[in-house]
């Protein structure tokens, strides 16, 4: 009851704060709004499908709720969002995860069935390509959480026949491929035998290896491994958030550099602003100390989770905090290895001022026009820099 009670209370500052945030506007210009739409976007991870599974609504149209509806990512001008396959972390241990997985790759196929003049699938660059120039916004597949494999190769060449491009060995919690970042149990030291075997087997399918959520150790034995560049789908930048593993370190980067990859900068605040990332936790014991010292329902109590409440808004990000990770990585390894993986739908009410939905990409790329990027930067940032990671991933299958 009391962890309950300590969340309710830290999610309710935070939707205060998200009311606040949304006060403040940025206002991209005609040219920031010509680019988003002359140029092709890809996200490569957006939540909708385990979004849709717990609460269905229709995307196809204008929604109530959620980051990501057709109008609002058509007027943002996305063209390949890369919808995220989600598998719990629990499913390791209850079993059901390819039946998950394939429910919510069905209710991807769904979505284009219902609006064929809105969505197309699309399972390369090309069919990407052709899918924007036809005026339809591709639906791409990534699967974040590598459960589904169930130590048996042949789910992969399943699941890539299904559609998914690209995997994430784990998620919250080590499995049978990989630690994970969020696992303090680091059972194999990076990755398993299996782990090893799938590295090489993706690299020979044309399945792009995802390096987000994996350990340290993992990230380097995939980086040793491979013989295709890799992909952070929907990772930000460790220098900004000291001791948060889930973000990548500048040495990892650099090796990713190497790799000739591409790390899809994540707009969660927690992600983004090192206030953010220590923020659930610094309330979390200032509330349970509360509750320790003056009991869980005495008035005292929630006098004073009230005043901690009021006098502690979640510290959202801003859009220039989200710019400051794009310039570390141009700085430290080069403009070409940037690219975007939102999270949207994945990260609550915790998307940064500026970057609130899928509406919001000509802010972002406003902010690359007042930092002085050339059109060329934002055109690779905004999805150039990824599709060539994609298409040398299938050109070394070949």
């Amino acid at each position: 009851m009391l962890k309950t009670t300590i969340k309710a209370s830290v999610l309710a500052v935070m939707s205060v704060a998200a009311t606040m945030a949304g006060a403040q506007e940025y206002q991209a210009s005609d040219k920031a709004k010509q680019l988003a739409k002359k140029y092709l976007i890809a996200d490569t991870h957006i939540d909708v499908p385990y979004r849709i599974h717990n609460s269905w609504e229709d995307v196809t149209v204008a929604t109530e709720s959620g980051d990501f509806d057709y109008p609002r990512a058509v007027e943002g001008g996305l063209n390949v969002p890369f919808m995220a396959i989600y598998i719990p972390a629990e499913y390791e241990q209850t079993g059901g995860s390819i039946e998950l997985a394939h429910d919510l790759i069905d209710s991807m196929e769904a979505l284009v069935g219902r609006a064929p003049n809105k969505f197309a699938l699309a399972y390369s660059p090309a069919e990407a390509r052709e899918n924007m120039n036809n005026g339809l916004m591709s639906i791409a597949m990534g699967m974040e959480n590598g459960t589904p494999m169930e130590g048996d190769l042949d789910n992969l060449e399943m699941f890539y026949e299904r559609g998914v491009r690209y995997i994430s060995f784990a998620h919250s919690q080590t499995n049978h491929i990989s630690d994970s970042s969020y696992d303090i149990r680091k059972q194999w030291d990076g990755l398993s035998e299996f782990g090893f075997e799938l590295v090489k087997a993706c690299n020979d399918i044309g399945m792009m290896i995802d390096v987000s959520h994996i350990s340290d150790e993992a990230f380097y034995d995939v980086i040793e491994t491979t013989e295709a560049p890799v992909i952070a789908s929907h990772s930000s930048l460790r220098s900004f958030t000291p001791g948060f593993e889930r973000n990548m370190s500048d040495d990892m980067l650099k090796k990713l550099a190497e790799n000739g990859g591409v790390v899809q900068i994540n707009f969660g605040s927690s992600f983004v602003a090192q206030q953010a990332n220590r923020y659930r936790d610094m309330m979390k014991k200032r509330i349970q100390a509360v509750y320790q010292q003056f009991g869980e329902d005495s008035d005292e109590a929630k006098r004073r989770v009230a005043e901690i409440e009021a006098t502690n808004p979640y510290p959202y990000a801003t859009l220039e905090q989200v710019l400051d990770h794009i310039d570390h990585v141009k700085e430290l390894i080069g403009v070409e290895h940037i690219g975007i993986g939102s999270d949207y739908d994945g990260v609550g009410d915790s998307l940064p001022v500026g970057l609130k939905d899928v509406s919001t990409y000509p802010n972002l790329v406003q902010g690359l026009l007042d930092r002085d990027y050339s059109e060329k930067e934002i055109e690779m940032i905004l999805g150039g820099n990824f599709t060539r990671v994609w298409q040398q991933v299938l050109d070394h299958a070949k």
